[in-house]
């Protein structure tokens, strides 16, 4: 390697640096390599900065991201660390994704401050959640129930919460657990009753395409079956052209036979109409089975089904 140090991207929260300490401390034991051999460099977002308006208003999923893309192409850092829940289908020309980390708990969990479960919420109740997919299935579930935006990170979603701003909040089980707060937890929610967002609990590196130097440093730390089970999802989203905009749940899991089956659904934004599809194949496929996947949704739900909401 190099003595130049490797310039590691992240946004500024809490979660994203416990999340870029991992690639580091996973990149220190790979290649033997010092801290010192490594900067991990903040990048403010427009996703941190803009707090008063719904993702599917002002961009979707690249908000969390384009900031640190600009900095890859202007080579700025050497890679850069993300979830994989947020990122776009499509990448910034001379961008590609390199390398996923093995998948964290995939489970969303619900906070309560007073009753501990979903089920227990009193008529009325008020539950604050950013993401679409959250809001429009809790509006299935529970139709009585009032849905808020809470937009902000982990921190600052609990803290809305300790002020009484809602009852409860959904937040990934993978980011309390990379956090070590998986304690705030009042009820695990079944992933196949509440499916997780495509790529939620993966870890996902960014880097320039050509660049062999990051391409040999990552892929020693990159997971064969996390990287399996995301290019399904990720293919499932790509067939919806899917985004913050578009209530979308997938969960690919490979069983001990090696058979790789996706989990997908589509909800409207009120939780009325929802879609769903199983499919299964050899994990060769993983592509394949997620587009196809993502066909049969379509399909089930008839044209214009994402007019006037998708943004």
């Amino acid at each position: 390697m190099s003595d130049t140090k490797i310039r590691i991207g992240t946004r500024g929260s809490q979660l994203a640096l416990a999340q870029a300490s991992e690639v580091r401390a996973r990149l220190m034991a790979a290649h033997d390599l010092p801290e010192d051999a490594f900067s991990i460099d903040v990048i403010s977002t427009s996703g941190d900065r803009i707090l008063d308006r719904p993702l599917s208003e002002v961009g979707g999923k690249g908000l969390f991201t384009k900031e640190i893309e600009a900095a890859l192409l202007d080579d700025r850092i050497d890679l850069a660390v993300h979830s994989s829940k947020d990122m776009a289908t499509g990448l910034p020309d001379g961008l590609e994704i390199s390398a996923f980390l093995p998948r964290e708990d995939v489970r969303d969990v619900f906070i309560g401050r007073a009753a501990k479960t979903i089920a227990e919420l009193p008529e009325g109740a008020t539950i604050g959640s950013a993401s679409l997919r959250r809001q429009a299935m809790l509006k299935r579930m529970r139709p009585d129930l009032d849905v808020i935006i809470f937009r902000g990170n982990v921190q600052t979603r609990l803290r809305k919460l300790e002020e009484g701003q809602a009852d409860g909040t959904l937040l990934a089980m993978a980011g309390l657990n990379r956090m070590d707060m998986q304690h705030l937890a009042t009820e695990i929610l079944d992933p196949e009753v509440f499916p997780p967002a495509p790529g939620q609990g993966a870890i996902c590196i960014e880097s320039r395409i050509g660049d062999e130097r990051v391409k040999r440093l990552v892929e020693a730390i990159s997971d064969r079956p996390t990287t399996i089970a995301l290019t399904a999802e990720r293919a499932f989203l790509a067939e919806l052209d899917g985004s913050c905009r578009t209530p979308i749940a997938a969960h690919a899991r490979i069983a001990g036979d090696g058979t790789l089956s996706l989990h997908g659904v589509i909800l409207t934004p009120d939780g009325s109409e929802m879609h769903e599809t199983r499919r299964e194949g050899v994990v060769e496929d993983a592509e394949l089975i997620g587009r196809l996947a993502g066909r049969t949704v379509l399909e089930a739900a008839g044209p214009g089904f994402f007019d006037g909401w998708a943004g």
